[in-house]
């Protein structure tokens, strides 16, 4: 089931989905979100985003 929403968002926002993981991560290095409030759907991407920019998350 996570699979086909994931496809789904993908045709659905086609760019945005990549687009949202971006402001999550942004939001998370000024500590206005934590990892466990970003959605499970993008959740890895900004864990890869974060990594790219060497910030430690839990």
């Amino acid at each position: 089931m996570n699979r086909l929403r994931e496809w789904l968002l993908k045709i659905i926002l086609r760019k945005e989905v990549p687009d949202m993981a971006v402001v999550y991560a942004t939001l998370i290095v000024k500590g206005k979100k934590t990892i466990e409030q970003v959605p499970a759907l993008i959740r890895e991407q900004v864990r890869e985003i974060l990594a790219d920019l060497e910030v430690e998350v839990g």
